[in-house]
């Protein structure tokens, strides 16, 4: 009996039957490394989004806490700003509705900055390094350190320039050469 021709004809498909195998396991592994990988990632991802959803809410605090009237309040008088009146209005043909006032309210001082000597109200004319300014009550004085640090509010302050707080370091200086 010829067992030779019957085992020969085997050996291919059992090698063939043995590759499909082998690649089968490696193409396994191969896809499974990938999908590890691809967990892998997506687990940084979504720390990271978990770290940034609490960096955006923690800035969401900050700018619900800076829009509370209170701070929009107080931010307003750290900057210098009074209370408007009544609101008036202009009608399409010009007429003003309602009765147009200036801001009354003084400001709030705040507390100085630097220790600084206050500015000496009275000066001779002579130590004057430039041209008299206007004080908020419409006079004219030798210097300009003369004038008070916050104007007053009211018709003479509109005369004499806007309502804003200025210090003798925000004015301009009235040097020739500067």
């Amino acid at each position: 009996m010829p067992a030779g021709p019957s085992n020969a004809a085997r050996a291919p498909f059992v090698l063939l039957v043995v590759l499909l195998l082998g690649g089968g396991l490696i193409t396994l592994l191969l896809l499974n490394s990938a999908l590890n990988e691809g967990s892998f990632r997506l687990s940084e991802l979504k720390k990271r989004t978990t770290d940034l959803t609490d960096e955006q809410q923690a800035l969401q605090r900050d700018v619900d806490s800076s829009a509370e009237p209170d701070a929009l309040a107080r931010r307003a008088r750290e900057l210098g700003m009074v209370p408007g009146g009544s609101p008036v209005f202009l009608g399409p043909d010009g007429t003003v509705r309602g009765v147009p006032s200036t801001a009354t309210a003084e400001p709030t001082p705040t507390p100085p900055q630097e220790t600084t000597a206050p500015p000496q109200a009275t000066t001779s004319p002579t130590a004057s390094s430039g041209p008299p300014g206007p004080t908020p009550s419409g006079s004219t004085t030798g210097t300009a350190a003369a004038q008070p640090s916050t104007p007053a509010a009211g018709p003479a302050a509109d005369a004499a320039g806007p309502a804003t707080p200025t210090t003798p370091a925000d004015q301009p200086s009235t040097s020739p050469g500067r």
